[in-house]
C-alpha cells in the first residue's frame, strides 16, 4: 500500500511538472500589471488609420496556441487582431543563462531554455540542440498560420518576401482580420558552429536575425557578455551570408563593439528591434546616441520597448519620452515599436492597448505623419528594401 501511494505520488507530481508548471511560469514571467490606458477620441481614430507594426515579442518560447486568446501574457492572435496589428516580428529564443543579467553574463551558466525544452515536452532534439529549438519555434507558428486560414477570429500570414508583405498590406481592407508575421532569431548562437544553419534558418522562414542574445557566442560579443568582443571571423561570413540572403540584421543586444562591425559591413538597413536610449533610461541594455545615429546612418530604425528596464517605467509617456528623444536626434523615421512582450518582462499593457502610445505621442507634439511611421511605417520602409524580393 505504502509503495503504491508513493508511486501515485511520483506520477502526480511528474503530471504536475509537465501539465501545470510551464503555465505557471508563464504568467510569472509575463505580467499585465495595471489598467489599460484612457485613449483620447483624437488618438483613437487615428489609430483606426495605422498600420502597426511591433519588431518583437516573444509568445512561441511559451506552451501556449497563439489561436487561442489566453487569459494570460500579453499577445495572441485574437489580441492582435483586436489592436490592429498589421505585422508582428515573434521572437526565436534558444539559450538563457539562468544567472542573466544587463551587466555581466555567464554563457556557460545552466541554460533555462532546456529546462523548458523538457518541461514544455518539445521534441526530444531541441533538449540538446538550439538550432533544433529554432526550427522547432518556427515550424509552430507556419502551424499556427496554416490552422488560422479562414477562421473568423483572425488569420497569421507567414511573412518571407517583399511580395508577401506587398500582398498583406494591398489586402488590407478585404482582410482586416489578417495579422502578418515575421520571424525573428534571438541570437545567432542557434545556427550551432556551422555556416550552412544560416541558409537552413532562412528556409524555416526567419527573416531577421540578432548576432548574440544576453552572452558572447562564437558569432559576437553581447552587451551583456562578460568580454563584449565585436563580431568573430564566423560572425562575419554568418552576417554576411544572412543578408546576402535577404534577413534583416537586428543588433539588439549586441556589444558597441559588435554594432559597430554590423553596421559598418551592412549594405542594407540595420535594426534594433526591442530596446532603450541611455539619454531617457540609463544603462549598458540601451543604446548611447553614437549608437542611434549609427544605426540611423544605416538607413535602419530603433524599435522602442515597453518595460521598465527599456525606458524606466510601462507607462505610454515613458515609451513615447524615448521616442521623442530618438525623433529629436535622428528624425522621426528612425524610430518603431519593439515591444518584448512575452518576453519575461511586465507591461502595464497587452497588444490591445496600442492606441494609448498615439495619444501619449500626440502630448509630445508629434504630427499625424510621424506617429504613422513610429507606429508602422518606418519598420515597413526597412522590410521593404531589405527582405527578398518574392513573386
Amino acid at each position: 500500500m505504502i509503495r503504491n501511494a508513493l508511486l501515485g505520488l511520483v506520477v502526480v507530481a511528474i503530471a504536475a511538472l509537465f501539465l501545470i508548471v510551464p503555465g505557471q511560469i508563464d504568467q510569472n514571467m509575463n505580467r499585465v500589471v495595471g489598467s489599460p490606458p484612457v485613449v483620447s477620441a483624437r488618438a483613437s481614430a487615428l489609430y483606426e488609420r495605422l498600420d502597426v507594426v511591433d519588431l518583437h515579442a516573444d509568445p512561441l518560447l511559451w506552451d501556449r496556441d497563439l489561436l487561442e486568446r489566453q487569459g494570460h501574457g500579453q499577445v495572441d492572435l485574437r489580441r492582435l487582431v483586436r489592436g490592429r496589428v498589421r505585422l508582428q516580428v515573434f521572437g526565436i529564443v534558444t539559450q538563457s543563462p539562468s544567472g542573466q543579467n544587463y551587466e555581466r553574463t555567464d554563457g556557460r551558466d545552466f541554460d533555462v531554455i532546456t529546462a523548458l525544452a523538457i518541461i514544455q515536452r518539445w521534441p526530444l532534439a531541441t533538449w540538446t540542440s538550439r538550432f533544433a529549438r529554432a526550427d522547432f519555434q518556427a515550424r509552430k507558428l507556419h502551424d499556427a498560420a496554416e490552422r488560422s486560414a479562414g477562421s473568423p477570429d483572425g488569420e497569421l500570414a507567414v511573412i518571407r518576401t517583399r511580395a508577401d508583405l506587398s500582398k498583406l498590406l494591398a489586402d488590407r481592407d478585404q482582410t482586416p482580420r489578417r495579422v502578418g508575421a515575421l520571424l525573428g532569431l534571438e541570437g545567432m548562437h542557434a545556427l550551432d558552429g556551422d555556416l550552412a544553419n544560416v541558409d537552413a534558418l532562412f528556409e524555416a522562414g526567419v527573416r531577421m536575425m540578432a548576432p548574440t542574445h544576453f552572452f558572447d557566442n562564437a558569432v559576437g560579443g553581447s552587451s551583456a557578455g562578460i568580454e563584449k568582443y565585436g563580431l568573430t571571423d564566423f560572425g562575419r561570413r554568418a552576417v554576411l551570408r544572412a543578408q546576402e540572403l535577404g534577413v534583416v540584421l537586428d543588433v539588439a543586444h549586441a556589444s558597441p563593439a559588435t554594432l559597430d562591425d554590423v553596421v559598418t559591413l551592412s549594405k542594407a538597413p540595420v535594426v534594433v528591434s526591442h530596446t532603450g536610449v541611455q539619454a531617457t533610461c540609463p544603462g549598458p541594455r540601451n543604446l548611447s546616441d553614437a549608437q542611434v545615429r549609427a544605426v540611423a546612418r544605416t538607413r535602419g530604425v530603433v524599435g522602442i520597448g515597453y518595460w521598465a528596464g527599456a525606458v524606466c517605467g510601462t507607462a505610454p509617456a515613458d515609451i513615447a519620452r524615448a521616442i521623442v528623444h530618438v525623433r529629436d536626434l535622428v528624425g522621426a523615421r528612425h524610430v518603431a515599436l519593439g515591444s518584448d512582450f512575452d518576453g519575461s518582462v511586465t507591461t502595464s499593457f497587452d497588444t490591445r492597448h496600442l492606441a494609448g502610445i498615439v495619444d501619449a505621442l500626440l502630448d509630445n507634439g508629434l504630427s499625424e505623419d510621424e506617429i504613422r511611421g513610429v507606429m508602422g511605417m518606418n519598420a515597413l520602409r526597412v522590410l521593404r528594401f531589405a527582405l527578398p524580393e518574392g513573386e
